[in-house]
């Protein structure tokens, strides 16, 4: 049985913990700077964010933002900085939402269909990242970049009425086809209002998210050339393949991104679509570490202080604190995680100092006996 490490653990908060306590130093000192009290405004925040309708809110923005955490997180694990988990999401929910408003089948068949598209388009476009540099060397940050940018273009051509789009001439705009009634996923009953049903399936993506890095073959192969290259290409792992294949996977989850929102929100695709999730999720992925607990907190945190800025709005505080404070978070993260990975490292040579003196010891004694 493995026995368990407490210093690792404890290690492994200390990171997160010490980047919400250093954002919340920061924006205190700005929040004293411009004249306000900071002690006050935290106690907003923490009373609006926990009240039951901002439970739900919170639940149902933080859906999309694990997701595309976990999205991210993929990528982190190869060492690639998948930064184009936006326009994948939007893409595939484009098409998805077009395939699911051209058919009117049964929802248990519908529904797997809609979600199988978002998830095999999010993979295509992924994969364009993964080729371009595998085969001729291009950074997956400037590919994924210029890709956001296509996948935008891409939707607005064919978003138009005659293509996939139809004119909603009540609300003046244009969406595709609405996804039948039959087809629209579940969602969990509050007093207040309801939860997203699709929250579920991000639990069950977390899960395999998990399993598959942490107990198969292909996880451990993926994780040791974030670590090595070289090392895992004299092993025998094909770093190329890998490459390809964790865009695929990450451009897969990101299809999902769009779904809680389409499936049990809109039903259709719009101009006004959420977007900038994807650029959320870089943060959500950074704060939790990789880890799909740790991703889950995050985007869970992500979503509180988003709904707390209601709450500063009301009693007078300028909404763009919260800004302030994600900002800050971001910032603490970087620094705090070095911190942590330095002192680490200075622990674990100390460890095994001690352990070689400590065996040296014992073989002195043993030679004098």
């Amino acid at each position: 049985m493995k026995k368990f490490d407490k210093d690792r653990v404890l290690l492994g908060l200390a990171a997160p913990v010490l980047s919400v306590l250093g954002a919340l130093i920061v924006t205190g000192l700005v929040l004293l700077a411009s004249g306000k009290e900071p002690f006050h405004a935290f106690h907003v925040m923490l009373t609006y964010g926990s009240k039951s309708d901002s439970q739900v809110y919170i639940l149902n923005k933080a859906t999309p933002y694990y997701l595309s955490g976990l999205a991210v997180a993929i990528g982190f694990r190869m060492n690639l900085f998948n930064i184009g988990v936006d326009g994948q999401y939007r893409l595939a929910a484009f098409f998805a939402a077009a395939v699911g408003g051209s058919m009117s089948i049964p929802g248990f068949i519908q529904i797997p269909i809609i979600i199988l598209t978002a998830m095999v388009v999010g993979a295509a476009w992924a994969a364009i990242a993964g080729v371009l540099k595998v085969t001729r060397g291009v950074s997956e940050v400037i590919s994924t970049i210029m890709l956001n940018s296509i996948a935008g273009i891409v939707i607005g051509y064919f978003l138009q009425d005659g293509r996939l789009g139809v004119t909603n001439k009540l609300a003046n705009t244009i969406t595709t086809k609405p996804i039948p009634s039959s087809s629209h996923l579940f969602n969990f009953t509050t007093a207040t209002d309801p939860v997203v049903g699709f929250i579920v399936f991000a639990g069950l993506a977390g899960v395999l998210y998990w399993f598959v890095l942490s107990r198969t073959r292909f996880g451990f192969d993926l994780r040791s050339v974030g670590r090595s290259e070289s090392a895992a290409q004299a092993s025998g792992v094909s770093v190329k393949k890998m490459v390809v294949v964790s865009m695929l996977i990450s451009g897969a989850m990101a299809g999902l991104v769009g779904m809680s929102t389409l499936l049990n929100q809109s039903y259709q695709f719009s101009t006004d679509f959420p977007a900038g999730i994807g650029f959320t999720g870089i943060a959500v992925a950074l704060l939790g570490r990789n880890n799909p607990i740790g991703i889950a907190i995050g985007a869970l945190l992500w979503a509180f202080l988003e709904r707390a800025s209601n709450g500063l709005e009301f009693e007078g505080y300028d909404k763009e604190i919260v800004g302030v404070i994600q900002g800050a978070i971001v910032l603490a993260v970087v620094i705090a995680y070095e911190l942590v990975r330095r002192y680490g490292l200075a622990r674990q040579q100390r460890q095994v100092g001690a352990e070689l003196a400590a065996a040296g010891s014992d073989d002195k004694q043993e030679v004098s006996a």
